[in-house]
């Protein structure tokens, strides 16, 4: 139902002269029963039954948040009588808002805490009065003093002039020390007052502080929803009001714990809730959604694309421009890289839906509040990977399946094994049934060094170029005592995609030989078996041969 501007007919039911008692009875109490949490805002979907008379009326419904998007309100209304149709319509529906005007003295039910910073505001107030009326009267005193000393200045020089007053008949002396008295002692009360300020500052700051630690402050705006229902017979009717609000947010968190064994993985799908939105959501339906309804949708800019067409000079065809870049293996179910730079939820490209199996509770205090979604146990497959190029570490990464009976959101994951919590690392977005890969750690017993080297050689015939490049990677299993270890190592080889570029394994040359040479990603891998102790060495060797004509090797 659109927000609209409705005009009732004077006299008619729910007209004017039905406002003023429409507005003095208190508002219907309507529960929020479902919250639809998206990515920077939540819907919001209040539902009960009311009982209505035939006729137009109007219903306040109340207190909501003040921070209801106006034009997202909608509300509807079904009868629930079972006698027959009631023939109810919703005519309107607007959110009200009203200014609070906070009372001059806290009320009579205000926590000890507001109260005690009421009054140190009223002390404070009162000593700086105080020491308004000390500074003007420390002022006096000083006007006194000048005065005083003026006046001796002038009768110092006085001499036989019977008609003025003689300089030694007045007592200078005393008036002065009646001055001076009166300075230090205004001087004293402004030093009193100044520690009375100080401690009375403190207090009020801590009370302020713990004040707002502890309680919410007041609302600024107080809001109720009017609905004007129209009903042909009075009975129940099951009224539903739904509308959005910011300052509500949620994000995915998981939580993987190892099985001692290594042979299982439970997986935990949580999501994380902030809002601030001003209602409390208590015993609600909770639905998460990676929906951003903020993101309108444009048309694309139409301007003019110019397309140059220019011949090859001879230079450019003899030679051919190659560059060296990074490229990330994809594979399937995977997202794109520049759909993870944008803020938000990665959610494959798809709006997902995630629900609670039970009402959910999220307070409205802006703090992060974890909602169980889902887990599930699935065998594991564990190994312990090393890749030289990027760490001199051994890490045991565990490979699970998808069991969820959902997509898995991109997220940080907690990680426990059986000595505990070990760290948090970041999973990947997976589709159902997708494998999970899950890096647990290093493992400490195990040490990897990398070294390289390379040598280049050009024909003289034909100018092609040969890079042969050496890869050593020496593995030490380090552990005193116990079995021996399998260790995955992978390393890769460049790939090239122009036929002018050839990228060779030799095998020959490679200590040990790879069992399946390179896939095609790239990527070598070796399988070893380490016992404590033990110390192994891998030779990897390959070579780059381009043509003369290649340039940017």
């Amino acid at each position: 139902m659109t927000v609209t501007e409705t005009t009732i007919r004077p006299g008619a039911p729910g007209g004017p002269s039905e406002r003023g008692e429409a507005a003095e009875k208190a508002p219907l109490a309507l529960p929020i029963t479902s919250v639809t949490c998206l990515e920077d805002r939540a819907q919001v979907e209040r539902s009960g039954t009311v009982e209505v008379a035939a006729g137009v009326q109007r219903l306040r419904i109340g207190p909501v948040t003040a921070l209801a998007v106006d034009r997202s309100l909608r509300a509807d209304a079904v009868d629930v009588s079972g006698v027959g149709d009631l023939g109810v319509t919703v005519v309107d529906a607007r959110v009200v808002r009203a200014a609070v005007v906070a009372p001059p003295t806290p009320a009579e039910d205000a926590s000890k805490l507001r109260t005690l910073v009421f009054d140190l505001e009223q002390e404070l107030g009162e000593l700086a009065r105080r020491r308004q009326r000390a500074d003007a009267a420390f002022a006096v005193v000083r006007q006194a003093r000048e005065e005083l000393l003026r006046a001796l200045g002038e009768f110092a020089g006085i001499e036989g002039d019977s008609s003025a007053v003689r300089f030694d008949t007045v007592d200078w002396a005393g008036r002065l020390e009646a001055v001076d008295a009166a300075a230090e002692e205004r001087h004293e009360e402004l030093y009193r007052i100044d520690r009375e300020q100080e401690r009375a500052t403190a207090r009020l700051s801590e009370a302020r502080a713990a004040l707002a630690a502890s309680e919410e402050p007041p609302e600024g705006l107080s809001a109720v929803i009017e609905v004007v229902v129209e009903a042909q017979k009075p009975g129940p009717v099951q009224l539903t009001v739904v509308h959005l609000v910011p300052c509500a947010l949620w994000r995915p968190a998981y939580r993987a714990v190892l099985a001692a064994d290594g042979a299982s993985l439970t997986l935990a799908a949580d999501a994380m809730v902030w809002q601030r939105t001003g209602e409390d959501w208590t015993g609600v339906r909770l639905a998460l959604s990676t929906a951003r309804p903020t993101l309108a949708a444009a048309p694309p800019s139409l301007v003019d694309d110019e397309l140059a067409l220019r011949d090859k000079s001879d230079e450019e065809k003899k030679t051919v421009e190659v560059d060296i870049r990074e490229e990330e293996i994809g594979k399937v179910g995977a997202v794109a890289d520049n759909a993870a730079d944008l803020p938000g939820v990665d959610d494959g490209g798809e709006v997902r839906v995630l629900a609670a199996p039970t009402p959910v509770t999220v307070p409205s205090d802006g703090r992060p509040h974890r909602v169980h979604l889902t887990s599930f146990t699935a065998a594991a497959r564990t190994e312990n990977a090393a890749t030289p190029e990027l760490s001199p570490l051994v890490t045991k990464v565990v490979h699970v399946p998808n069991e969820a009976g959902h997509v898995l959101l991109a997220g940080p994951v907690d990680l426990v094994r059986s000595s505990g919590f070990v760290g948090r690392g970041r999973l990947k977005f997976a589709g159902q049934g997708e494998e999970v890969r899950l890096p647990f750690g290093s493992e400490d017993t195990f040490r990897v060094v990398r070294h390289t080297s390379e040598r280049k050689s050009t024909k003289a015939l034909t100018g092609r170029s040969v890079t042969v490049r050496t890869v050593k990677v020496f593995v030490s299993h380090l552990a005193g005592e116990g079995p021996a270890v399998p260790v995955v190592l992978r390393e890769r080889i460049p790939v090239s995609e122009v036929s002018a570029v050839e990228v060779r394994l030799r095998p020959e040359e490679c200590d040990p030989a790879p069992a399946a040479g390179a896939d095609a990603e790239g990527i070598v891998r070796y399988e070893l078996t380490l016992a404590p102790g033990e110390r192994r060495e891998i030779t990897l060797v390959y070579e780059l041969s381009a043509s003369g004509k290649v340039q940017g090797m």
